[in-house]
Parts: C-alpha cells; structure tokens; sequence
C-alpha cells in the first residue's frame, strides 16, 4: 500500500514538473520615450509589475528600455502595451523572444 501510495505522488510530482517545463514565457523589449528620470522609473515599475503574466521586469533609464518577461498563456505584448497606455506612456516593441525552457 505505502508503495502504491508513493508511486502515486511521485507521478503527479512529475506531470507537475512537466507541466511547468511546457510554459510559453516569452521576453519583450519595449522603448518608453517618456521615460526621462528616476520617477518615471519607478512609475513604470510600478504600474507595470501588475500586469496580468508579468514575471520579471527591468527598466533600463538610459536607453529608455523597459524588458518584461511574460506567459503568453496569460498575456500578449498588445496587451502589454495598453498597460503602459494606462499611465499616458506609449512603449513600442524593439524586440520579443521566447525563453528557453530551464532543465533541472
């Protein structure tokens, strides 16, 4: 019993880690012009991480560069853009690609 019991968690914990592994994450950087100072960093920061997918976001100030790392099950860069409409900024796509898988 206690063998059958394992196997089945040892199952699930697999199609987890599977499940996982199958993530369409993609990264995306955007030029935000408006972007002249430290408070618009921090604006963008802030409004930004609440978007719906985003995992990771870095601003780059000096080149006015904003890169979001996000599922593209829950997301897409358009819609990404109009978060940044939300607080009067436009954002225009330089570049989008998808993120390797990391294998444990």
């Amino acid at each position: 019993m206690k063998t059958k019991r394992w196997m089945t968690t040892f199952v699930v914990a697999l199609m987890a880690t599977t499940a996982v592994w199958a993530k369409d994450f993609r990264t995306v950087v955007f030029k935000v012009s408006q972007m002249t100072c430290e408070n618009c960093e921090k604006k963008v920061k802030t409004n930004m991480r609440f978007e719906k997918g985003v995992k990771d976001l870095a601003v780059a100030l000096k080149e006015k560069t904003v890169t979001i790392t996000f599922d593209a099950d829950k997301t897409t860069v358009k819609d990404l853009q109009a978060g940044f409409t939300k607080f009067n900024y436009a954002a225009e796509v330089i570049k989008e690609t998808k993120v390797e898988a990391k294998k444990k």
